[in-house]
């Protein structure tokens, strides 16, 4: 919440919008893992929960290994294209940003490869039911960004190429410092090695992480398009507007994914365990948790106004509509996710990957739709994005109600 002001006094809005679009962008990288991580996660999981240790460190050692092949793939060919791209053309900046972009964005991209690998310590750390230490190593990342984004903008000249190598650096720095301490210590045990490495095993995580894959693909379609599909039909100014209203209203997903973090890979050692019981007395809190942040985001949705202009001044002006659209859509958002964790923690996640490919084809034409043709603008892009999800709230606790009962068949038990 602090860096949004922050960056927007130090880089403009123009510079910021860029940078915005060029992250979602770049988000990709980071989670095209073909669903290795989540694979990584779940396989982790079960393995400790059988106190298996050298299966355990099997899938972590493989895991790296096929992590590292693949990145050095994304380079090369990255590489090879990079000359052929035009970045101010593709993110609608001023041409007089066309040289800077084009060095800068080929930086960041390395940056992001290598954070890429080093992010692979958070689904160890997931699988082993530890989320606040990925909390804390959030925190530890956002503080340090938020403090030298603000020394700079003290002490130096506004820079795009400063802040864009700041915000891609530091979490490759925190990553790579959390993953020496915690081989070295905690997860030494199961600690990657080359000797075992074996890619017999490797077709097991990737069995279950492509459709995983597929699943995130479709997630970022539907998440991450709106800033590209608002710079094209806008400018990059108009992200602003979109990101302060999304920001302020991710506070509640944020608040509730703290105490949703550590249930997905405690929902698969449960599972495996066939501990039902807990399941369902785990889900019911979860649910009278989601209801009081549901009241929580409608209190955040009449209060809006009030807080953007105590927050970001008058240099963004945020329609109530957009406001509304968001806190609709954490609503929606903390609902199926609560159902979705237990799913994925599970595997179950064939009529998930069916419904993610749907809505994925689904998004962006809809989106361009009611911001373009139907007149709503900016808030049409979140419109769009709740239509797409609001179907999963219903189909998803049933699937889980089916899982747990026993009763779950075909398609609901793939």
């Amino acid at each position: 919440m602090a860096i949004v002001p922050v960056t927007l006094n130090y880089l403009g809005k123009t510079e910021y919008g860029i940078w915005l679009t060029l992250a979602s962008i770049l988000s990709w990288l980071i989670n095209l893992d073909f669903g290795l991580g989540n694979g990584l996660r779940n396989k982790l999981a079960e393995a400790l929960a059988l106190n298996d240790i050298n299966l355990a460190r099997i899938y972590v050692s493989t895991a790296y290994a096929v992590f590292s092949v693949g990145i050095l793939a994304a380079f090369i060919f990255y590489f090879t294209i990079h000359g052929f791209l035009n970045w101010a053309d593709l993110l609608q900046a001023p041409t007089d940003y066309s040289s800077l972009l084009n060095s800068l964005v080929l930086y960041v991209i390395i940056l992001f490869l290598v954070q890429f690998l080093l992010k692979l310590i958070t689904s160890i750390l997931n699988a082993d039911q530890r989320p606040s230490l990925n909390g804390g190593l959030s925190l530890i990342t956002n503080s340090l960004t938020l403090l030298i984004v603000y020394l700079l903008s003290i002490y130096a000249e506004p820079s795009l190429t400063a802040f864009a190598l700041v915000s891609s650096g530091i979490p490759v720095l925190v990553f790579l410092i959390a993953s020496l301490f915690l081989f070295g210590g905690h997860f030494k045990n199961i600690s990657p090695s080359f000797k075992f490495v074996n890619l017999k095993y490797s077709s097991s995580l990737v069995k279950l992480g492509m459709q995983f894959f597929v699943i995130q693909i479709s997630s970022l379609i539907v998440f991450t398009t709106g800033n590209i599909i608002i710079t094209q039909l806008y400018g990059p100014k108009s992200v602003v507007t979109y990101n302060v209203a999304y920001k302020y209203f991710y506070m509640v997903p944020l608040v509730f994914n703290v105490a949703l973090a550590p249930f997905w890979s405690a929902f698969t050692e449960a599972f495996v365990k066939k501990e039902f019981d807990w399941i369902k007395n785990s889900v019911r809190k979860l649910v009278i948790i989601w209801m009081i942040l549901s009241v929580v985001a409608i209190i955040m949705i009449i209060a809006s106004d009030f807080v953007y202009k105590i927050w970001v001044g008058t240099q963004v002006q945020v329609p109530f509509m957009l406001s509304l659209s968001c806190g609709i859509f954490v609503i929606i958002a903390n609902w199926n996710n609560i159902f979705g964790s237990f799913i994925n923690g599970v595997g179950k996640v064939r009529l998930q990957l069916y419904y993610s490919i749907i809505i994925a084809l689904l998004n962006i034409p809809l989106s361009i739709f009611l911001a373009k043709n139907m007149e709503l603008g900016v808030t049409g892009i979140m419109v769009s994005t709740n239509i797409c999800l609001v179907f999963a709230s219903l189909w998803a606790p049933i699937q889980y109600r089916k899982l747990i009962s026993g009763t779950a068949k075909g398609i609901w038990n793939k």
